[in-house]
């Protein structure tokens, strides 16, 4: 091959290389230009979208409560009392249960005579049983079927805390907590289950706590029993999902109620008194409408803390270490202050 061929062989290459990258070059020069110009508006637009989307998806979802059946335990002070004056103003008809019938009664009393505009309201029934004796709650939850032949809504709300070191604590107060916290709710959940899975229709709340997913020191017996309350309605939740039941679990830190006052100490007494977090915690009509919420859109867990409580849930499950050394460092601050 002579070199005039021979350039003439690599020289074409060159220059249709050359002409192609020029035209490659400015037709991405031109779809950059284009992609400038529309990157914002695009993605304005896309996020509008999931937006609505998402408000569709919402209102689609919501539950109307008028005239559900919505059962309520420990109704008569605290969270269960707001969670009954928010429900009750959405024309649901009550049914509120604790362990002392004059307060429960005070509490229909009290809603009795309420009206809401234009919301159809009902004066609410009352069924009055110890949720920590658990044989009795069988026969509870048929009076609470017969107030109305169903219920929609299953709110398990009843509770008690605990203030103590594990050294000084009885197993036997470790017991009475997990009556009351888990085998009561558990109990009163499946004597209403099978009328709800018949019906294919029912929602189970429980109101647990952040401690429910995070342990602190001196709260054995409770978080004990709200971790397993939280694991027993996550199994429940995905065994009822094929009836089309619902189920959510409430998480809050500190409510400004009585919860610390009526606490049992490691010996089963009252502990008595008010701590700071809980003076200073959620006022409980915002959470009693966190729990609405919850009910009306359909949420599965829903966690109403602050900020470090919130990131102590993500810490224990990233960085386990640190949430162990934090919450030893928590124990040697509050024996320090004791002794001081």
């Amino acid at each position: 091959m002579s070199s005039e061929s021979f350039q003439d062989f690599i020289g074409q290459p060159k220059s249709r290389e050359g002409v192609e990258f020029r035209m490659v070059s400015a037709h991405g020069r031109q779809m950059e230009r284009m992609l400038g110009l529309g990157v914002g508006p695009l993605a304005a637009g896309t996020v509008g979208l999931l937006i609505l989307l998402k408000v569709i998806q919402r209102l689609r979802h919501k539950q109307n409560l008028q005239d559900k059946v919505v059962v309520i335990t420990g109704a008569s002070s605290g969270l269960g009392k707001e969670c009954a004056r928010v429900f009750h103003a959405a024309g649901a008809r009550l049914i509120l249960c604790g362990r002392d019938q004059k307060r429960l009664q005070e509490v229909v009393e009290e809603l009795r005579n309420k009206t809401y505009g234009k919301i159809q309201t009902y004066s609410p029934c009352t069924v009055t049983f110890d949720l920590s004796n658990t044989s009795r709650v069988s026969s509870a939850a048929e009076e609470i079927l017969k107030c109305h032949g169903h219920v929609d809504v299953l709110i398990n709300n009843a509770g008690i805390s605990y203030r103590g070191n594990i050294l000084d604590t009885h197993v036997s107060v470790q017991r009475d907590v997990m009556e009351t916290n888990y085998f009561g709710p558990v109990a009163l959940t499946q004597a209403i289950l099978p009328s709800m899975v018949d019906r294919r229709s029912g929602h189970i709340v429980v109101i647990s706590s952040v401690q429910g997913k995070i342990s602190i020191p001196y709260r054995s017996a409770y978080s004990a029993s709200k971790h397993a309350t939280q694991a027993y309605f996550d199994c429940l939740r995905a065994e009822v999902d094929r009836f089309g039941l619902q189920v959510s679990v409430i998480s809050p830190g500190y409510i400004r109620t009585n919860l610390s006052i009526n606490a049992v100490t490691g010996d089963g007494s009252k502990y008595g008194v008010m701590d700071k977090t809980t003076a200073k915690g959620r006022d409980p009509e915002d959470v009693a409408r966190a729990v609405l919420k919850a009910v009306c859109h359909k949420q599965k867990d829903v966690v109403l803390a602050g900020l470090l409580p919130t990131a102590a849930v993500y810490l224990r499950t990233l960085w386990p270490a640190l949430y162990f050394r934090l919450m030893a460092s928590r124990v040697t601050k509050e024996q320090r202050l004791k002794e001081e």
